[in-house]
């Protein structure tokens, strides 16, 4: 970091779809692996500490490691950089992430009980998508003399930390590598096609990690994590030159990598296709406008905008649950986890993106400057926010989903009646207009579709009784090709007026709706899908829930 077509369904294969009954099941309640990571990336930490930056508890000063453990905060990520001096000595700065500073950052997070994420940058200075540059001590080798300088490099850094008790569980070979790493030699894209080098270079680092040392997962890293062509294009590349990994690690910015839908589909699929864990490792959302050093920001308006969540502490709280929503649901327990990108990185004078030493070696000539410092997770006088409670909450118990068959997967097979839900249409005989079906993108194997070749009307609901009085959220992802006259999740018969959720024309990006903070005050509710649709309208329904807040 440094700064499908959709398959329409023909009329007459709706009309032979199955309509037995069936028995309705439960849906199990969302559960979250025991190892799952919440994790925080502090490549900048020492430097903002070495500059005066200080971090508090409610009021209390501590080490800004030990308050996101407290929190529960269980992996650090750090990044390592080759080299980043110039001739004379003078840092590059962005954390100035040499393997001294690595291995004393990795021995205080071991030291509060974290594990420790290594991402190998293979370059002096910042890596990304656009500047991927050989470190200064491999510039002039062969490229058979440039695969064993990167096998030995990875195997004496293992090395070193493992002898200094820091032994990484996790490497990261190469940071945001959707266009490969040590250029000319190891790029892809554009121009180039194959995939050789690439997965040459890549084996000689992991071939060092391993003969270092055991036990230690791969993870192959790359930006834009919702497109799922970029995934689909490189991961198919590198695993035909036979590139061994363990998990497939992404960048996921709202505002800048897709929609939520667009990340999930793509976890969903690409955990399935490859069948590797996933794993977010860079992510964050601004908590204000603000700007605390005055030089500028990479979240403003147009981010928040784009984001979808205010920018406020709440709104902030608000992506990382729906965030870590998502990856938890990853089938076949693949979501692995998610890292936020620098959250203490504080606005105190001198912690900036680089030095001029930097600058002059990457040929930046940008104004040096903080450009997260509202992305953070403490506010600018160090003061920890309230979004670092999430990581210590179990999602298993704080969303555990209410709802029978929310996933449509129940079945396992094509049906008019999808288990645990009533579908009613307004126009006789138009009930069918309401099946499940995997031939269209969903969030797992079915989803819950409408279509029918004329104008219908048609519900899908379930109610609940029993239900414990108290707050409530309703949630779900749908798809829509619009033009229906009236379309809407809605929640009622809770003891208050009923509340609707518009669904917005989306016909190639899952889009999230909500209804949040439904009380229920009778102990029952009944949740659904309303469409009055014109002949040929099509709306997609996933992954429904409805669970308790408060």
């Amino acid at each position: 970091m440094k700064r499908n077509s959709l398959k329409r369904l023909t009329t007459g294969l709706m009309a032979g779809a199955l309509t037995a009954a069936v028995l309705a099941v439960g849906e199990p309640a969302a559960a979250v692996r025991s190892d799952f990571i919440m994790g925080v990336d502090v490549g900048m930490l020492g430097e903002v500490e070495d500059l005066g930056g200080r971090f508090y508890d409610d009021g209390v000063e501590g080490d800004a490691l030990g308050i996101m453990a407290d929190h529960g905060a269980n992996m650090v990520r750090l990044r390592l950089w080759n080299d980043p001096y110039n001739a004379s000595g003078d840092p590059y700065g962005g954390g100035t992430n040499d393997l001294a500073s690595t291995i004393a950052m990795a021995q205080r997070a071991k030291a509060q009980g974290m594990d420790v994420l290594l991402d190998f940058h293979l370059s002096d200075w910042w890596a990304d998508p656009g500047t991927q540059t050989k470190p200064k001590a491999w510039q002039n080798l062969t490229y058979a003399q440039l695969k064993t300088a990167v096998h030995d490099y990875t195997e004496s850094v293992i090395n070193a930390m493992e002898a200094a008790g820091a032994k990484p569980d996790m490497v990261q070979m190469g940071n945001e590598i959707s266009s490969g790493v040590l250029w000319e030699d190891g790029r892809i894209g554009g121009a180039v096609s194959d995939f050789t080098q690439l997965g040459e270079l890549l084996s000689a680092g992991i071939d060092g990690v391993n003969d270092a040392a055991s036990g230690i997962e791969i993870a192959l890293h790359l930006d834009m994590g919702g497109d799922n062509s970029l995934y689909q294009w490189w991961f198919d590349g590198i695993t035909a030159e036979g590139v061994d990994f363990d998990v497939i690690a992404l960048s996921y910015y709202p505002f800048w990598h897709g929609t939520m839908g667009e990340l999930k589909q793509n976890l969903n699929d690409i955990s399935e296709r490859y069948s590797k864990d996933v794993l977010i490792v860079e992510t964050a959302y601004g908590w204000t406008l603000g700007d605390g050093d005055g030089l500028g920001n990479s979240f403003y308006t147009a981010e928040e905008a784009t984001g979808g969540y205010a920018a406020s502490v709440q709104g902030q709280v608000d992506f990382l649950r729906d965030l870590r929503e998502i990856v938890a649901d990853v089938p076949d327990d693949r979501g692995r986890g998610i890292i936020w990108w620098e959250p203490t990185w504080l606005p105190v004078e001198g912690a900036n993106w680089g030095t001029e030493a930097g600058k002059e070696d990457n040929d930046d000539t940008g104004t040096l400057s903080n450009p997260w410092d509202n992305q953070t997770l403490f506010d600018w006088d160090g003061n920890a926010l309230a979004t670092l409670d999430v990581f210590g909450e179990n999602a298993a118990t704080q969303r555990v989903n209410l709802l029978t068959n929310g996933s449509f997967e129940a079945n396992g097979t094509y049906t008019n009646t999808p288990s645990g839900w009533t579908v009613v249409s307004a126009n006789s005989g138009y009930a069918n207009a309401t099946f499940t079906s995997d031939a269209w993108p969903a969030h797992g194997d079915w989803t819950a579709n409408h279509y029918w070749a004329s104008a219908y009307t048609v519900s899908l609901y379930q109610n609940k009784t029993g239900l414990a009085n108290g707050t409530y959220t309703l949630s779900g992802w749908v798809l829509s090709g619009g033009g229906q006259n009236s379309v809407y999740m809605y929640a009622k018969n809770y003891g208050g007026a009923e509340r609707q959720a518009a669904i917005p024309a989306s016909a190639s990006a899952w889009t999230y709706v909500s209804i949040e903070g439904i009380q229920v005050v009778n102990g029952q509710i009944q949740v659904g899908f309303w469409d009055n649709a014109n002949a040929g309208n099509w709306l997609n329904i996933d992954d429904v829930k409805l669970y308790r807040t408060a």
